[in-house]
Parts: C-alpha cells; structure tokens; sequence
C-alpha cells in the first residue's frame, strides 16, 4: 500500500496548493457572507464531497481524459464558472429579503441544506484547479510495485480532502463571524449579502476567462 514517505510528501505538497485560496475558498466565503454560517458548512461539505469525487474519478482513469481532452476540460470548467455566476445573482438579487430579525431563526431547512451541499459538490467537481492537481499530481505519489493503482490514490486522495476540509471550515466560519458583526443593520446585512454575491459572480467570470488555454 501507499507507504508513510509518500503520505507525508504529499501532505506537505496538498498543503502548499490548498493554502493559496481557490474557487472553493473563495465560494465558501461568498456562501458565508451571503447566506451564513450554517449555509457555508453545509457547501464545505458539499465541497469535499465533490472533490472526493474527482480523485475517485482519477483513479479509475476519468481525470486522465479530462486532463487530455482539451475540450472536455474547457466544457467541465465553463459548466462550474456558470453555475458559480448563477448562485451569485441569485444570491444578489435576494440581498434585500435578508432582516436582523432573522438572524436568529434557523438559517436554512432541511431542503435549503441539501441544496447547499449539493451546491458544493457542483463546485467541487468542476473545480479547475482540483482536476489539474489530482490528475497531474496524485499518480506521481503511488506505488506501482505495490499494485492496487486506483486503491492507493484513492487512500492518497484523502489527505488533500481532508486538509481542504479543515481550512475551508475555517474559511467559512470566519467569513460568517464577519457577516454576524455586520448584522446590527438590515441595511449592512443587505449589503454583505450583495457583497457575497458579487464575490461568486467574479470568482465564476476568473473561473471560466483562467485557466488551460491550449
């Protein structure tokens, strides 16, 4: 199986490239700010799940082809950058149904909260820079001797998720403690919620203007 050396120099590697906040950083934070706190750990979540997806996918050769396939790629990141664009104006337009009042009532039900992971696992599995890290970066680290390729990348693909688990959390709990300071107001809390959404709209329009061009 994948040995100690190889967990740790991937960890080290997984830790670099989740530190410089991405589209999933920078979609709990617009999530965080536009609808809370419980929204945005319910789309880390939703996140995860997604970007487990892809090393899933990875392992059992589909990341190569997207990686390869220099339409496919294009067609997975257009599909993430407008989906990102869509729950921006979403959450734009709804900025002023946002009251003080509401604050302390529960944030989402329990369809708002499987919308938001599911929200999550959209953004996880289309997540440009997830697809060029697993593919490129994670079969480097298996250990072809040892065989089993799919079950050693898959075990590998977990210390990526969980450290993007851990600080997307982190991410989004403080970006809604920032949202809680500015909810004295329904004006402010319009106001942050707008912010939220314009945040998405941009991180979809870099999404799908960044990225492979060849």
């Amino acid at each position: 199986m994948v040995s100690t050396e190889s967990v740790l120099t991937f960890a080290a590697m997984s830790l670099l490239v989740i530190v410089i906040p991405g589209p999933s950083v920078l979609f709990v934070v617009g999530r965080a700010l536009a609808h809370g706190r419980r929204t945005a750990l319910a789309t880390v979540l939703g996140n995860v799940i997604g970007c487990y997806a892809v090393v899933v996918a990875v392992a059992w050769g589909l990341g190569a082809l997207v990686q390869s396939s220099v339409a496919l790629f294009v067609g997975v990141k257009l599909a993430g950058a407008a989906y990102l664009v869509h729950l921006g104006v979403q959450a734009f337009r709804h900025r002023g149904e946002m009251r003080v009042a509401n604050m302390d009532a529960p944030a989402e039900e329990r369809r708002g909260d499987l919308r938001s992971i599911l929200d999550g696992m959209v953004v996880g599995v289309t997540n440009p820079k997830g697809i060029v890290f697993f593919a490129a970066v994670l079969p480097q680290f298996v250990d072809h001797s040892a065989g089993r390729l799919p079950v050693q990348m898959m075990v590998l693909g977990l210390v990526p998720v969980t450290i993007g688990l851990v600080t997307d959390t982190l991410w989004g709990l403080g970006a809604s403690a920032a949202r809680s300071w500015f909810a004295r107001s329904d004006r402010r809390l319009s106001m942050v919620g707008g912010a939220g959404g314009l945040a998405m709209i941009g991180l979809g329009v870099t999404v799908a203007a960044t990225g492979r061009a060849d």
